[in-house]
């Protein structure tokens, strides 16, 4: 049995869990119900004594009874949680409180304000509830974006319906237009747009062919689609997600650990006050007019408001952030996120594709772009080099070369037609009257390949892995926003400066292996709270040294998201600066919350000591600022969204249509 702040049973034990059931409308939940009726017998036996009918007889046994029913059924709704809570695990919860105003109420003859007190706590734990179990059945809701069942293709292409929570990883999936993708997969064939929106948050259906990875859940908008799964139909990006996010809830943050450590001492605290009051103003004064001066302080200094303010709103916060593709680990990572002040970017995969690409074509007169490219790819098709594939893939249609010797190192030679080509570095082959050209590529973040024909210089081709779209948005965001920003970076100075420039990134760490970006992180938290972004398992010690880690993509390298405490399940990063408006936002409304409670517990008692408001007002103030609270708190799970392209360069262009490179002159 697990016990709320209030020292009654937690929702998940009042309702079926969200797992295997769903939310029932408000007028089929009994936490609801019952306190509605308590509140409806108590508007009666109000119109009763208003209309004078309580002081005739029977009538006036009638509306003691409707009193009556109206307290049983409101204190049936806290005071055998707040009983076992007192007997099992020997706590003070603020539903014992609550049970003995009630019953001191009572005691004294205040029937009418025992049943308005019981009535109004009542129904304020069942909004609680009801709100908690709102804000956590989105997420919820995301398992069913997989399908129940898929259509697999076996090894002599026969197709058959399996459940999809029997896939296993090998399985070729057929995935027509219109369907749901069961598990990960990568496509095998087939060409098509998916709709991941609801997994990613990226509102333009990306292109998808061979080759490239799908998530769990995505919508295939056109054609056919033949996919290896890659996960398990139980536990693929979706469902990893969903874990995510329900362990996040599960955890506190450092506020609702701040309002627990004032809600514990605070109930024997203000047990113990009652109990001095009535026992010096008995002492003092009239016996009776202290005792229920006691019974009404009781009721005010109740921090049930504090107790609630912070999780609910972390929870709705956590869950609306999800539904935007920000998956946060735990409420104090939420908390910490929206305390952030600097941000350290890595750059491969993260603020650049992680896809090299032919950013330039350079000739002498006499030769074409395009035949200049098609040597370096002819040569290209043969080598083992990293950046091959990348020219590779602009000239699609290269000629056929022979007589191929590799140079580690260095280049590769080979012959076309009846001329011998080499390609290669231009510390190997010199650039000729390109000189000045390679060197401005160069210094611009390419790397650069001479092609000789002849032996002479003919052309150079630059290869780079180009900035994402929206970095510079992304940083401009941020930047507005006061958040200061640092690339750590393995790659080499010189590339690391020019694209950092490009983003608008004035702190340039380059040339760092995974401890580097650690010690840096280190050094940065000096006076800052520092976010660390990255994708890979290099940046896992940086993830892990910062105070909050981001992983780029919840599906992408398992360390990054083990490591990390907030991990995007899309690419496009300009979710970073919406993510850090939310988290910000989120903690506007828990400080409201605290502030709203804690006046609450400073004023009412006062008030009550002196004889300002009696119980009924202390009552109706204190369970209408509850109301107020969980309203404000849900107000934390509407996300301020921008909706974005998709930032991948998923369908790649026709060799020499020179949408992927620019040509210099």
């Amino acid at each position: 049995m697990s016990v709320d702040a209030c020292g009654c049973a937690s929702p998940s034990e009042n309702t079926a869990s969200a797992e295997s059931t769903k939310e029932p409308q408000w007028w089929g939940d009994r936490r609801v119900l019952i306190p509605l009726v308590s509140g409806l017998l108590l508007a009666t036996g109000w119109v009763l004594e208003w209309t004078g009918a309580a002081d005739q007889d029977p009538l006036s046994t009638v509306t003691l009874a409707v009193f009556w029913v109206s307290l049983l059924l409101g204190a049936s709704q806290f005071v055998p949680g707040a009983l076992r809570a007192l007997v099992v695990r020997r706590r003070l919860g603020i539903g014992l409180l609550m049970t003995i105003s009630a019953t001191g109420a009572v005691a004294l003859g205040y029937i009418e304000e025992a049943a308005a007190l019981a009535f109004l706590y009542s129904i304020a734990e069942a909004l609680e509830d009801r709100a908690m179990d709102k804000a956590r059945s989105g997420l919820r809701s995301l398992l069913n974006l997989l399908p129940a069942s898929a259509t697999i293709v076996d090894e002599a292409g026969d197709q058959r319906q399996v459940a999809a929570s029997t896939l296993v990883p090998g399985q070729l999936i057929r995935v027509t237009a219109g369907e749901r993708l069961a598990t990960d997969g990568v496509v095998r064939t087939g060409r098509s747009a998916l709709d991941t929106s609801a997994i990613t948050g990226e509102s333009i259906p990306v292109e998808t062919g061979p080759g490239d990875e799908v998530l769990a859940g995505s919508i295939n908008t056109t054609g056919v689609l033949e996919v290896e799964a890659t996960a398990p139909g139980t536990d693929n990006s979706l469902t990893t997600v969903v874990q995510l996010v329900e362990q996040a809830q599960a955890e506190k943050g450092e506020r609702a650990r701040l309002a627990d450590r004032i809600a514990r001492p605070l109930v024997p605290g203000v047990l113990l006050l009652a109990i001095l009051i009535a026992a010096l103003g008995s002492i003092f004064g009239d016996p009776m007019e202290w005792v229920t001066r006691a019974i009404i302080v009781l009721v005010a200094a109740s921090p049930c408001a504090l107790a609630i303010s912070v999780p609910i709103t972390v929870v709705s916060a956590i869950g609306g952030g999800s539904n935007h593709g920000v998956i946060v680990k735990s409420g104090a990572a939420f908390e910490q996120l929206g305390s952030v002040s600097h941000l350290a970017f890595d750059k491969t995969g993260t603020l650049t594709r992680n896809r090299p690409t032919v950013s330039a074509v350079l000739t002498v007169p006499g030769n074409t772009e395009q035949q200049v490219l098609d040597w370096a790819a002819a040569l290209e098709a043969h080598s083992t080099h990293p950046l091959a594939a990348a020219i590779t893939h602009a000239a699609a249609d290269a000629p056929q070369a022979t007589e191929i010797t590799e140079h580690p190192g260095q280049g590769i030679t080979g012959v076309i037609g009846a001329s011998r080509i080499a390609v290669g570095s231009p510390r190997w082959l010199g650039p000729g009257s390109l000189a000045d050209q390679v060197t401005e590529l160069e210094q611009q973040g390419n790397t650069v390949v001479i092609i000789h024909h002849k032996g002479e210089a003919v052309g150079a081709v630059g290869v780079r892995d180009e900035l994402r779209e929206e970095a510079v948005e992304a940083i401009q965001r941020l930047t507005r926003a006061g958040v200061k920003v640092t690339m750590l970076t393995g790659d080499n100075t010189r590339t690391a400066h020019a694209l950092a420039a490009e983003a608008g990134i004035t702190d340039v760490r380059a040339e760092l292996r995974p401890e580097d970006k650690a010690a840096a992180i280190t050094e940065l938290r000096a006076g800052n709270r520092v976010a660390m972004i990255g994708d890979g398992i290099n940046d896992a010690p940086a993830l892990a040294a910062a105070d909050i880690g981001i992983a780029m993509g919840a599906t992408g390298s398992d360390a990054a998201v083990e490591s990390a405490d907030v991990a995007f399940t899309g690419e496009d990063i300009r979710l970073i600066p919406q993510a850090l408006a939310h988290a910000r936002r989120g903690r506007m409304i828990i400080n409201q919350n605290i502030i709203l409670s804690l006046v609450l517990i400073a004023v009412l008692p006062l008030l009550a000591l002196f004889g300002v408001i009696g119980l009924a007002a202390v009552v109706l103030i204190h369970e209408l600022a509850e109301v107020v609270i969980i309203l404000n708190g849900l107000r934390a799970a509407r996300t301020r969204t921008s909706h974005y392209p998709s930032a991948r360069p998923v369908v790649p262009a026709k060799a020499g249509s020179g949408s992927d490179y620019k040509v210099l002159s």
